[in-house]
């Protein structure tokens, strides 16, 4: 079976008609052409954009946080420790009382 090629103007041409219509398959029919090839066209379309962008408006910047707000995060990251140990060690407390008043009583 021969393929076909269809040139890009005609292909964005249909991709935006089966995007108003909301109907691709009747606009493959319409035009005479493969739904299959339709719905590839419509999905490479939704990549277009990304394609054509600027490699370096994609990258991504990594947060480096100023040194006042990195003592800030450590300070907080390590009230939140303590406070993750103290219930540990609470909740350590409650089971072995649990396991001394009822010894059949599952703790886990």
């Amino acid at each position: 079976m021969k393929r076909k090629r269809y040139p890009q103007d005609f292909k964005e041409q249909l991709v935006k008609e089966a995007q108003e219509v909301g109907n691709a398959l009747s606009v493959a029919k319409r035009h005479g052409i493969s739904e299959k090839s339709l719905y590839r066209w419509i999905q490479e379309s939704k990549y277009k954009a990304w394609k054509e962008t600027d490699g370096n408006a994609k990258k991504v910047a990594a947060y480096i946080p100023s040194p006042q707000e990195f003592k800030q995060i450590e300070k907080e990251n390590n009230t939140l420790k303590k406070l993750l140990g103290e219930k540990d060690l609470e909740i350590s407390i409650l089971r072995d009382l649990v396991k001394k008043t009822r010894p059949g009583y599952p703790t886990e």
